[in-house]
């Protein structure tokens, strides 16, 4: 059993910005796999679904990202699932826009989600890393992630999004190394933004 946590804001105010990128794929995955993200528990939106032999539980926490920790523990106990077989996707400010990347354990980068998540369950779950870049000079980082994406982010946000979800398959089937290795060994950010990568 995997439980992945999309993780973004409840409410028609958050949906289309940054922070919301966990969001998107979830419910991409949601599709994918026949799911409906309808069920409330402990604080969350989920479904059950399959991905091949895997049973997944899908989730979008409703209680503001910087308490996403309680329900992920929540749910994490309610469904019995091993801290690596956790699976969070998040939008990520250190990698550029364009970048999807598979990473297990460590800190939490000042994200206020993952902050919470590392402090309720500790840090050794995976992550599934959705670049939204760096804000522009003068912009504060949270008003930049809770600003919509650009008109030309936006264009590219769909393909993104699939990615980000198949590489939460290449997790929940082969495991996080083999993901990593998989997932990580490509850019996909444009050539000028590379070199701002942290």
């Amino acid at each position: 059993m995997h439980l992945v946590l999309g993780l973004g804001n409840p409410g028609g105010r958050y949906e289309r910005t940054r922070h919301n990128a966990g969001f998107l794929v979830v419910d991409r995955l949601a599709d994918r796999y026949l799911g409906r993200i309808e069920k409330k528990q402990a604080g969350a939106l989920v479904d059950t679904v399959r991905i091949q032999d895997h049973d997944v539980v899908l989730a979008k926490p409703q209680s503001f990202m910087n308490l996403s920790g309680q329900v992920g523990a929540s749910l994490r106990g309610w469904y019995k699932v091993a801290d690596e077989d956790v699976v969070v996707i998040h939008d990520d400010v250190d990698l550029p826009f364009g970048d999807v990347r598979v990473k297990k354990g460590g800190g939490h980068g000042g994200h206020n989600g993952l902050r919470d998540l590392v402090a309720k369950i500790g840090p050794d779950f995976v992550r599934v890393r959705f670049g939204v870049g760096r804000p522009p000079a003068g912009w504060d980082t949270a008003d930049y992630v809770l600003a919509p994406w650009s008109a030309d982010e936006d264009a590219r946000v769909p393909e993104l999004v699939d990615l980000a979800a198949e590489a939460v398959e290449r997790v929940v089937t082969e495991g996080p190394v083999r993901a990593m290795n998989t997932v990580n060994s490509v850019s996909r950010a444009p050539a000028d933004s590379r070199n701002n990568r942290s």
